[in-house]
Protein backbone atom coordinates (compact mmCIF):
# COMPACT_ATOMS: atom_id res chain seq x y z
CA UNK A 1 0.00 0.00 0.00
CA UNK A 2 1.35 3.56 -0.94
CA UNK A 3 -0.34 7.08 -0.40
CA UNK A 4 -2.24 6.98 -3.60
CA UNK A 5 -3.66 3.92 -2.27
CA UNK A 6 -4.39 4.84 1.20
CA UNK A 7 -5.60 8.29 0.99
CA UNK A 8 -8.37 7.58 -2.18
CA UNK A 9 -9.49 4.45 0.30
CA UNK A 10 -9.57 6.58 3.38
CA UNK A 11 -11.68 9.23 1.02
CA UNK A 12 -14.12 6.44 -0.38
CA UNK A 13 -14.89 4.69 2.93
CA UNK A 14 -15.72 7.87 4.66
CA UNK A 15 -17.27 9.54 2.24
CA UNK A 16 -14.98 12.69 3.37
CA UNK A 17 -15.52 15.93 1.34
CA UNK A 18 -12.42 17.88 2.73
CA UNK A 19 -9.06 17.37 1.55
CA UNK A 20 -5.80 19.36 2.86
CA UNK A 21 -1.98 18.59 1.21
CA UNK A 22 0.56 20.00 2.62
CA UNK A 23 3.69 20.03 0.39
CA UNK A 24 2.20 19.63 -2.79
CA UNK A 25 5.44 20.21 -5.32
CA UNK A 26 4.38 19.15 -8.67
CA UNK A 27 1.42 17.95 -7.66
CA UNK A 28 1.94 14.24 -8.48
CA UNK A 29 -0.32 13.10 -5.57
CA UNK A 30 -2.85 15.85 -5.20
CA UNK A 31 -3.82 16.03 -8.42
CA UNK A 32 -4.80 12.04 -8.55
CA UNK A 33 -7.21 12.63 -5.41
CA UNK A 34 -10.84 12.67 -5.99
CA UNK A 35 -12.29 15.00 -3.54
CA UNK A 36 -15.18 17.67 -3.88
CA UNK A 37 -12.69 20.27 -1.81
CA UNK A 38 -8.88 20.42 -2.22
CA UNK A 39 -6.66 22.72 -0.71
CA UNK A 40 -2.79 22.55 -1.71
CA UNK A 41 -0.37 23.84 0.02
CA UNK A 42 3.49 24.57 -0.75
CA UNK A 43 5.97 27.33 -0.92
CA UNK A 44 6.93 26.65 -4.55
CA UNK A 45 4.98 25.16 -6.39
CA UNK A 46 6.26 23.22 -9.27
CA UNK A 47 3.33 23.33 -12.09
CA UNK A 48 1.85 26.05 -14.11
CA UNK A 49 -1.75 26.93 -15.28
CA UNK A 50 -1.23 24.64 -18.34
CA UNK A 51 -0.59 21.39 -15.32
CA UNK A 52 -3.66 22.67 -13.48
CA UNK A 53 -6.22 22.29 -16.96
CA UNK A 54 -4.62 18.98 -17.61
CA UNK A 55 -5.54 18.14 -13.81
CA UNK A 56 -8.82 18.99 -14.55
CA UNK A 57 -9.34 16.89 -17.81
CA UNK A 58 -8.04 13.71 -16.14
CA UNK A 59 -10.10 14.69 -12.59
CA UNK A 60 -12.83 16.55 -12.67
CA UNK A 61 -12.85 17.01 -8.81
CA UNK A 62 -9.24 19.38 -9.48
CA UNK A 63 -12.01 22.06 -10.58
CA UNK A 64 -12.66 23.15 -7.27
CA UNK A 65 -9.12 23.46 -5.78
CA UNK A 66 -7.57 25.94 -4.03
CA UNK A 67 -3.93 26.84 -4.22
CA UNK A 68 -2.03 28.69 -1.43
CA UNK A 69 1.40 29.06 -2.27
CA UNK A 70 2.79 29.88 0.75
CA UNK A 71 4.82 28.48 3.55
CA UNK A 72 2.61 26.42 5.74
CA UNK A 73 3.02 27.73 8.94
CA UNK A 74 1.65 30.96 6.80
CA UNK A 75 -1.39 29.44 5.83
CA UNK A 76 -2.41 27.81 8.63
CA UNK A 77 -1.90 31.59 10.52
CA UNK A 78 -3.73 33.56 7.45
CA UNK A 79 -5.99 31.49 6.09
CA UNK A 80 -7.09 27.93 7.49
CA UNK A 81 -9.29 30.25 10.04
CA UNK A 82 -11.41 31.06 7.63
CA UNK A 83 -11.14 27.98 5.76
CA UNK A 84 -12.41 25.20 8.73
CA UNK A 85 -14.13 25.45 11.47
CA UNK A 86 -12.85 23.20 14.20
CA UNK A 87 -14.36 19.73 12.87
CA UNK A 88 -14.20 20.51 9.37
CA UNK A 89 -11.23 19.13 7.95
CA UNK A 90 -11.96 15.40 6.58
CA UNK A 91 -8.32 14.34 5.54
CA UNK A 92 -5.06 16.12 5.61
CA UNK A 93 -1.65 14.87 4.15
CA UNK A 94 1.44 16.30 5.13
CA UNK A 95 4.29 15.70 3.22
CA UNK A 96 6.12 19.35 3.10
CA UNK A 97 9.40 19.75 4.88
CA UNK A 98 10.91 16.26 6.01
CA UNK A 99 12.21 17.57 9.33
CA UNK A 100 10.46 17.00 12.77
CA UNK A 101 10.04 20.66 13.96
CA UNK A 102 7.91 21.28 10.91
CA UNK A 103 6.50 18.02 10.40
CA UNK A 104 5.16 17.98 13.79
CA UNK A 105 4.01 21.36 13.61
CA UNK A 106 2.07 20.56 10.59
CA UNK A 107 0.45 17.38 12.00
CA UNK A 108 -0.66 19.36 15.10
CA UNK A 109 -2.34 22.60 13.09
CA UNK A 110 -4.09 20.02 11.19
CA UNK A 111 -5.60 18.02 13.97
CA UNK A 112 -6.88 21.70 15.49
CA UNK A 113 -9.53 21.47 12.68
CA UNK A 114 -9.72 17.97 12.00
CA UNK A 115 -13.30 15.87 12.00
CA UNK A 116 -13.96 13.68 14.44
CA UNK A 117 -13.74 10.68 12.69
CA UNK A 118 -10.98 12.73 10.13
CA UNK A 119 -7.45 11.05 9.62
CA UNK A 120 -3.98 12.96 9.65
CA UNK A 121 -1.43 10.91 6.91
CA UNK A 122 2.38 11.90 7.37
CA UNK A 123 4.41 10.62 4.76
CA UNK A 124 8.25 9.44 5.29
CA UNK A 125 7.66 8.09 8.75
CA UNK A 126 9.73 4.70 8.63
CA UNK A 127 13.70 5.90 7.34
CA UNK A 128 15.14 2.72 6.72
CA UNK A 129 19.14 3.84 6.17
CA UNK A 130 20.77 6.57 8.51
CA UNK A 131 21.08 8.32 4.64
CA UNK A 132 17.92 8.77 3.84
CA UNK A 133 17.27 10.07 7.50
CA UNK A 134 19.89 13.03 7.15
CA UNK A 135 19.14 16.33 7.18
CA UNK A 136 18.26 18.57 4.47
CA UNK A 137 21.68 20.35 4.16
CA UNK A 138 23.36 16.99 4.21
CA UNK A 139 21.08 16.19 1.47
CA UNK A 140 21.63 18.78 -0.15
CA UNK A 141 25.31 18.58 0.16
CA UNK A 142 24.73 14.71 -1.40
CA UNK A 143 23.38 17.22 -4.20
CA UNK A 144 20.40 15.91 -3.92
CA UNK A 145 21.20 12.23 -4.78
CA UNK A 146 19.03 9.06 -2.70
CA UNK A 147 15.92 8.73 -1.14
CA UNK A 148 15.63 11.51 1.42
CA UNK A 149 13.37 11.10 4.33
CA UNK A 150 14.82 13.14 7.19
CA UNK A 151 13.66 13.42 10.49
CA UNK A 152 10.00 13.14 10.57
CA UNK A 153 9.54 10.20 12.09
CA UNK A 154 10.07 11.78 15.29
CA UNK A 155 6.75 12.87 15.11
CA UNK A 156 5.30 9.84 15.86
CA UNK A 157 7.04 9.24 18.84
CA UNK A 158 6.78 12.57 20.42
CA UNK A 159 2.77 12.45 19.80
CA UNK A 160 2.72 8.75 21.17
CA UNK A 161 4.09 10.07 24.32
CA UNK A 162 2.37 13.58 24.68
CA UNK A 163 -1.18 13.38 22.68
CA UNK A 164 -3.13 10.75 24.89
CA UNK A 165 -6.10 12.10 23.02
CA UNK A 166 -4.75 10.73 19.53
CA UNK A 167 -4.29 6.86 18.07
CA UNK A 168 -1.52 6.60 16.27
CA UNK A 169 0.54 4.05 14.04
CA UNK A 170 2.79 3.90 11.27
CA UNK A 171 2.08 1.59 8.52
CA UNK A 172 4.91 -0.60 7.18
CA UNK A 173 4.92 0.49 3.47
CA UNK A 174 6.14 3.64 1.31
CA UNK A 175 8.60 4.89 3.37
CA UNK A 176 6.56 4.94 6.26
CA UNK A 177 2.95 6.40 6.01
CA UNK A 178 1.95 7.75 9.84
CA UNK A 179 -1.77 7.73 10.87
CA UNK A 180 -3.25 9.56 13.48
CA UNK A 181 -6.81 9.62 14.63
CA UNK A 182 -8.79 10.97 17.46
CA UNK A 183 -8.73 8.08 20.42
CA UNK A 184 -12.25 7.05 21.35
CA UNK A 185 -11.41 6.73 24.58
CA UNK A 186 -7.96 8.31 25.88
CA UNK A 187 -4.91 6.03 25.66
CA UNK A 188 -3.21 5.04 29.06
CA UNK A 189 0.05 4.60 30.31
CA UNK A 190 1.67 7.55 28.06
CA UNK A 191 4.51 9.19 29.39
CA UNK A 192 5.21 12.80 28.26
CA UNK A 193 8.57 13.88 26.52
CA UNK A 194 9.91 17.14 25.61
CA UNK A 195 10.71 18.50 22.51
CA UNK A 196 14.71 18.42 22.99
CA UNK A 197 14.19 14.76 24.26
CA UNK A 198 12.96 13.58 21.08
CA UNK A 199 14.85 15.90 18.86
CA UNK A 200 17.95 14.55 20.44
CA UNK A 201 16.97 10.52 18.97
CA UNK A 202 19.46 9.34 16.51
CA UNK A 203 18.96 7.17 13.65
CA UNK A 204 20.63 4.39 15.82
CA UNK A 205 17.87 4.88 18.49
CA UNK A 206 15.42 4.33 15.49
CA UNK A 207 17.20 0.92 14.28
CA UNK A 208 17.06 -0.07 17.68
CA UNK A 209 13.62 0.87 18.81
CA UNK A 210 11.72 0.98 15.79
CA UNK A 211 8.66 -0.86 16.34
CA UNK A 212 8.07 1.32 19.90
CA UNK A 213 8.86 4.64 18.30
CA UNK A 214 6.93 4.33 15.63
CA UNK A 215 3.94 1.72 16.28
CA UNK A 216 4.93 -0.24 13.29
CA UNK A 217 2.50 -1.79 11.86
CA UNK A 218 1.67 -4.34 8.76
CA UNK A 219 -0.66 -3.18 5.67
CA UNK A 220 -3.64 -5.77 7.16
CA UNK A 221 -3.51 -3.64 10.59
CA UNK A 222 -4.21 -0.81 8.99
CA UNK A 223 -7.01 -1.88 6.51
CA UNK A 224 -8.90 -3.02 9.06
CA UNK A 225 -8.38 -0.15 11.78
CA UNK A 226 -9.25 2.06 9.08
CA UNK A 227 -11.93 -0.36 7.78
CA UNK A 228 -10.76 0.08 4.14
Amino acid sequence: MDRLELIPAVIKKNKFKNYLEIGVLNGYIFFQIKCKNKIAVDPFFQFDTNKKLQAIRHNLSNIRNKYFEKKSDDFFAENAPSIYKPGELDIAFVDGMHEFRYALNDAENCLKYIAENGVVILHDCNPLSDEAECSFADWENRKFAGEWNGDTWKAIPYLLRNRPDLEIFTIDADYGLGVITKAKEPRQNCKPATFEEIDALTYEDLKNNRQEYLNLQPVEYAKKALCI
